[in-house]
């Protein structure tokens, strides 16, 4: 071999020592398959964090949104295929996938250590203590207060709107009677009708398990809670809630065409934008106090999961994105126009002045201060027990809003649609019990 290609080679050598590393870090990439923001300037701001966190950190990155109706299914069809995106982000707890997911237990224990203690709604919807496993990473949450007319409600004699259950039924039906504007509370198997109905039920002392994860749901409680409901649709709503989609009381709030709603603040957003003065005339209210107290779940929780698809570098970045995402949360929430709520409460410390002196002109500019209490009423789905595969199941078959419909339809009795529901949930139940992922049972 000649000097030239002895050199040649050497040259060659050194360069792979030198560079490959840094060129297998740029080859690294992550793909995100995030929903729909219900506020379209997050996704834009999310877009381009997305884009510069990739640059600096020699990441390639894509991002890709579709409906939150279609996370479900399409996280299941990727943990099915064996392959698809890196992270995926769902609304709910996605405990009913934990067989296909990674444990997370690594991240949620250094944001711990980073950001300090998280919202106990936040570590409910990703933590299965069964088997001391986080399936999945909280950044956010989203805050579900009552959402009303303030002029039908103030000529109704409730200028702060209802506060009880009590109150939305008496001035609910004053109003329907004396405009013909009804409450618009969803009876359908859909989002907010499954949230609106678990208000009312656990606030009426009822709820689908106990905190041991034994299945409570028949009780005289629920059976209350449930005639209570079948009442005020009749008395005070019209029967399109029997058929809503989850951007139907948002659409009829808009419209002028309700006097309240369980929902989060993006109807209100949407507003501002179209009617100054129809925002201005909507107010909020607190989770409604029932004889058990004042209880709603969050509207929606962000949650971050990795399929078990993913390995190596990908993962490993996958994991620093999320690190680095809450790092950067300020920003998300600000970007979702105070949508988004943090679940490390560090991470915002200058929350609680954005709701009294709303950054996006709200008028007067404390209207969301409101939200300031959300932790003293939020809670999450199987409440008072953990949001367990069971429970994310009973949530994806629509079992609640369906149990409460056919009462009000007249179907059957408000004790044999909750035995009926009951005797579902128990099979539900059983068959996670089964796999060793959900406790209870004795």
């Amino acid at each position: 071999m000649n000097k030239t290609i002895r050199f040649i080679l050497l040259i060659s050598v050194i360069m792979t020592l030198t560079i490959s590393p840094s060129l297998a870090q740029e080859e690294v990439a992550i793909s995100l398959l995030q929903w729909s923001h219900f506020v379209p300037a997050y996704d834009v701001w999310f877009d381009e964090y997305a884009a510069n966190w990739g640059a600096e950190n020699s990441v390639g990155v894509t991002v890709d949104h579709i409906a939150f109706a279609e996370l479900p299914s399409t996280l299941a069809a990727e943990i099915d295929a064996g392959e698809g995106h890196t992270i995926i982000e769902l609304l709910f707890s996605p405990a009913a996938f934990i067989e296909g997911l990674h444990d997370l237990s690594d991240i949620n224990d250094q944001a711990a250590e980073m950001y300090g203690d998280r919202v106990s709604t936040c570590q409910a919807t990703s933590y299965l203590p069964i088997n001391d496993t986080y399936y999945a990473f909280t950044h956010g949450y989203v805050p579900d207060p009552g959402d009303y007319d303030i002029e039908l409600w103030t000529a109704a004699g409730y200028p702060n709107g209802p506060l009880t259950y009590d109150d939305l039924y008496e001035g609910g039906k004053a109003i329907y009677e004396s405009t013909g504007i009804p409450v618009g509370i969803g009876m359908s198997p859909e989002l907010d009708s499954n949230m609106a109905i678990r208000a009312a039920i656990w606030s009426f002392g009822g709820s689908e398990q106990d905190e041991n994860e034994n299945v409570v749901l028949n009780s005289p409680e629920t059976i209350a809670a449930v005639e209570y409901l079948a009442r005020l649709q009749n008395d005070t709503m019209t029967d399109e809630v029997f058929s809503w989609t989850a951007a139907s009381n948002n659409q009829a709030l808009i419209a002028g065409e309700v006097s309240y709603i369980l929902n989060s603040i993006s109807a209100y957003r949407s507003l501002q934008k179209v009617d100054e003065a129809a925002a201005s005339n909507t107010g909020f209210t607190p989770a409604l106090a029932g004889p058990a107290g004042a209880f709603a779940s969050s509207h929606v929780w962000q949650i971050y999961v990795i399929p078990k698809h993913v390995e190596g570098a990908e993962l490993e970045a996958a994991k620093k994105f999320i690190l680095d995402h809450t790092t950067n949360y300020r920003d998300a929430v600000l970007a979702s126009e105070l949508y988004n709520f943090p679940c490390y409460p560090n991470t915002v410390p200058d929350l609680g002045e954005f709701l009294t002196n709303d950054p996006f002109g709200s008028v007067p500019a404390d209207k969301l201060a409101v939200l300031s209490t959300v932790n003293d009423w939020s809670v999450h789905l199987g409440y008072p027990g953990v949001t367990n595969p069971a429970i994310s199941q009973v949530f994806s078959e629509n079992i609640i809003p369906n149990m409460v419909a056919k009462v009000a339809l007249g179907e059957m009795t408000a004790e044999e649609s909750v035995a009926e529901a009951h005797e579902r949930i128990e099979e539900i139940f059983n068959e996670w019990r089964a796999k060793g992922l959900v406790g209870g049972g004795e």
